[in-house]
């Protein structure tokens, strides 16, 4: 159909955020003349600065902006179409409010019924393919998968500044956190880790949120005491989401949790090597890279859910546990030795 002004709604976390831009991109192929604005939470916006596929962006903060004066701006902007990928009913609900003709999203959660154009929303696909299934209401054709960043000149410059402490060494990004805690690899897994790329001649470079810094502080306070002279930096916190990415891309790994480190890494073209606990690949949030590595223990007790929790619900927490520090660097040697010999 022809649309002059398309909007694209996710308000979930920072990594499903990274994981529409192909979404957004295939849009644009199709419509290349519509406005295309994307709403997402205020955290996330900072994701979509710079994105050459983008009008505007609308910053929707769930939590306390109230649906109807959100409502008023997107009736006012007169939107022919809105692609909903988050199964929202409070996104539902705001878009039929907002008298959008036409509204495709997943049928499934609450209010779905509230959506002109839904299909089921399917198992044991990546979630980025199962967003694009989305644009199937619109076009037949099938679109690329790989996800997209696009850090400033200033944000690569900003990387540039933080990493030439490290030298000329290879540099490998490690991600300890997730908003999720049983997500989490154990803090003493990535420590022993850490210690042994430091020995191994790794520069190493500790990524995270505000929320992150203890937990790399530890790591690298733990690796400077194994070696007062090693390579070890700490940005969990000093930098924001673009310079993360502009660092991340000049490091020939990321090693992180089930977490936004890992889409975002994904975007960059950095390998990832993630460890999965109580979320599993069939969810659709894995690595999809050529060259990228899931570490998981095969327990009957996972998946214990589609997010994660606060605690382990049997008290054992064996599926991070069981994910041993030896064999990850051991797979870090020899993809670096393949990756050389390329």
């Amino acid at each position: 159909m022809e649309a002059k002004r398309i909007l694209i709604v996710q308000t979930a976390f920072i990594g499903d955020v990274v994981l529409i831009t192909p979404l957004i991109r295939a849009v644009r192929q199709l419509y290349p003349l519509a406005v295309l604005d994307v709403m997402v939470v205020p955290e996330a916006a900072k994701l979509l600065e710079n994105n050459p596929h983008i009008d505007n962006v609308i910053p929707y903060a769930k939590h306390s902006d109230s649906i109807f004066s959100k409502r008023k701006i997107l009736k006012s902007n007169s939107y022919d179409i809105a692609i909903s990928p988050h199964s929202s009913a409070r996104t539902h609900l705001l878009l039929w409010l907002s008298n959008i003709p036409r509204r495709i999203g997943f049928d499934r959660g609450m209010l779905p019924w509230l959506l002109t154009d839904k299909i089921e929303h399917p198992s044991d696909m990546h979630k980025i393919n199962k967003n694009l299934l989305l644009l199937k209401f619109l076009d037949p054709q099938d679109f690329p998968m790989q996800t997209e960043l696009f850090p400033s000149d200033e944000d690569v410059l900003t990387a540039d500044k933080h990493l030439e402490v490290l030298g000329k060494k290879q540099l490998i990004a490690i991600a300890p956190g997730s908003i999720w805690e049983t997500k989490c690899w154990l803090i003493e897994s990535f420590t022993e880790l850490a210690i042994s790329l430091m020995n191994g001649g790794f520069g190493i470079v500790l990524i995270g949120s505000e929320a992150d810094r203890e937990k790399c502080y530890h790591i690298q306070k733990k690796v400077l005491k194994a070696n007062p002279y090693t390579s070890i930096i700490n940005l969990a916190g000093s930098t924001n989401l673009l310079e993360s990415a502009a660092v991340i891309a000049k490091c020939s790994l990321m090693i992180c949790n089930d977490s936004g480190a890992l889409h975002i890494a994904n975007a960059m073209q950095t390998n990832v090597f993630a460890m999965f606990g109580p979320t599993v690949q069939g969810i659709g949030y894995y690595p999809f890279r050529e060259g990228d590595r899931v570490f998981e223990a095969e327990l009957g007790c996972r998946p214990c859910g589609s997010h994660g929790a606060d605690e382990c619900p049997l008290k054992h927490h064996n599926c991070m546990k069981l994910i041993s520090p030896k064999s990850v660097y051991s797979a870090v040697l020899e993809y670096i030795k393949l990756k050389e010999q390329q």
